[in-house]
């Protein structure tokens, strides 16, 4: 579908939901909308896409209380806005929506999480991404370098570029709309995504990508939508296996959650964000043991996160549960960058091959 396609479908399906409103009032009805639940508990495998996806438990928004009613007026608001902003070609990001709604009167958003909530709504609602809505987050892209040859648009037309021979030392980031970048070759056998930026960089200067011809994304902590379709579409255009390396820790669990199972929070589009496929070559609690690496006591909020876990389906499996449980006995945690304790060189030469090759990747 073109991106014009893709706008008109936007606009279309923000009138209906207005619409809908209309007919409810007109015959008599209180307006209102019913979306699913975005808790841990109402998410379920799809099995078509193998990702988890949310499930059959709704709420409804009825404009019959205050509190209902002036959520649907902001919403209101929030659709005349966007319908706006793409019929004048314009576009804006989370942080400024959250700002503009200062002129609203009693549409103001009280916090930019609210905003938030209220765009993930109206992707549910209308089935479209929020970039059909020219709305981008406010970070900047995380990066990669590797055998990857791409093709985007620039103000000086399109441009093809290589990840790794094209691009400076910290390679090439990663745009807020990943849809308007083609992919056009790659002759890498696979991908590690990692967490932070100073493995991300020894990975590079150790020349990782090229002794074994991987892709590097540099995830940037908890990645992006934009970071984590990249990943989806390298996987499914090119085949490469995709890796995530990551701390040991439980939040770092959830990051390779996030990339693999899809997040609880963007559920209703994982089969466009998740790839199900990608194996965790991370930091893992029996690492600590066996490597002996540096590490600190897990706090109250580490042990409340692992318990989390284990009762989050995303990490149902025996491995997560032995690893998780290992670790609460262990109490304790380590991060990536540890490996250092043994040499600048082991986590390139020895640790990542190592968990490559167990996993019949590298041979």
């Amino acid at each position: 579908m073109s991106e014009t396609d893709l706008e008109q479908r936007a606009s279309k399906r923000l009138y209906d939901i207005a619409k809908r409103w209309y007919d409810q009032i007109s015959t008599g009805e209180v307006p209102s909308i019913t979306l699913p639940t975005r808790t841990k508990q109402n998410i379920v495998l799809d099995n078509e896409h193998d990702v988890w996806k949310y499930g059959e438990r709704e709420s409804m928004r009825a404009a019959g209380t205050e509190k209902s009613a002036l959520h649907l007026l902001k919403m209101a608001y929030v659709i005349w806005f966007i319908k706006k902003q793409i019929k004048e070609n314009r576009s804006s990001t989370l942080r400024e929506l959250y700002y503009i709604s200062e002129g609203w009167k009693k549409g103001k958003f009280s916090a930019q999480d609210e905003s938030n909530f209220l765009i993930e709504d109206l992707e549910i609602l209308t089935d479209i991404q929020r970039e059909a809505f020219h709305l981008r987050p406010e970070e900047d892209g995380a990066t990669i370098f590797g055998d990857i040859t791409l093709r985007e648009s620039t103000r000086r037309g399109l441009r093809t570029m290589n990840c790794r021979d094209d691009v400076g030392e910290a390679g090439y980031q990663i745009p807020t709309n990943v849809e308007k970048v083609d992919l056009v070759s790659s002759g890498a056998r696979f991908v590690v995504a990692i967490e932070t930026g100073g493995m991300y960089a020894r990975l590079i200067e150790n020349g990782f990508d090229e002794e074994y011809n991987a892709v590097l994304v540099h995830l940037k902590g908890q990645p992006a939508r934009s970071t984590r379709r990249i990943l989806n579409r390298i996987h499914e255009s090119f085949g490469l296996p995709i890796t995530v390396f990551t701390d040991g820790d439980p939040w770092s669990y959830r990051i390779y959650a996030s990339v693999a199972y899809g997040a609880i929070k963007s559920a209703h589009i994982s089969e466009l964000l998740a790839t199900p496929q990608a194996r965790f070559i991370g930091v893992q609690p029996s690492d600590i043991r066996d490597y002996n690496l540096p590490s600190d006591h897990l706090n109250e909020k580490d042990i409340a996160a692992l318990k989390s876990e284990l009762s989050d389906p995303r990490f149902a499996g025996d491995y997560w549960r032995d690893q998780i449980n290992l670790q609460l006995t262990m109490n304790l945690k380590s991060e990536q960058q540890a490996f250092a304790a043994r040499g600048l060189d082991f986590v390139t030469k020895e640790y990542l091959p190592a968990r490559l090759a167990d996993l019949g990747i590298l041979r």
